[in-house]
C-alpha cells in the first residue's frame, strides 16, 4: 500500500521557520521526482516546490523562493521541506505528492499567525 505521510506543521509566528518532513512507503521512493503542493483556505492547489529522484536538481514558486528548501533523504524514503521567514500568506495545508500527482499524502496544516 502506497502511503506518504506528512509532519512537522503547527503555528508558527510571522518570520519564524518549519521543517515539514514526509515519509513514502509503499513504492520505490528513489526513483520518483516529489513535490509539496499546499492549498490555502478557500483557494485551489498551488504548487510550491519540485525535487528530482536524485535530489540534483530542483525548483521553486516564486512566491517562496530563498525562503523554502525542499531536500530529500533516499535511504530514509523522506522528503522534506524547510520554511523559513514564514509570512502569513503560507498559512495553508502543505501536501507531499509524486510530480506526477499519483499519489498524496494526507497533508499537514501550517499556520503563520501573530
Amino acid at each position: 500500500e502506497v502511503q506518504l505521510v506528512e509532519s512537522g506543521g503547527g503555528l508558527v509566528q510571522p518570520g519564524g521557520s518549519l521543517r515539514l518532513s514526509c515519509a513514502a512507503s509503499g513504492f520505490t521512493f528513489g526513483t520518483f521526482d516529489m513535490s509539496w503542493v499546499r492549498q490555502a483556505p478557500g483557494k485551489g492547489f498551488e504548487w510550491v516546490s519540485d525535487i528530482d529522484s536524485g535530489g540534483g536538481s530542483t525548483a521553486y514558486a516564486d512566491s517562496v523562493k530563498g525562503r523554502f528548501t525542499i531536500s530529500r533523504d533516499n535511504a530514509k524514503n523522506t522528503l522534506y521541506l524547510q520554511m523559513n521567514s514564514l509570512k502569513p500568506e503560507d498559512t495553508a495545508v502543505y501536501y507531499c505528492t509524486t510530480a506526477g500527482r499519483d499519489y498524496w499524502g494526507q497533508g499537514t496544516q501550517v499556520t503563520v499567525s501573530s
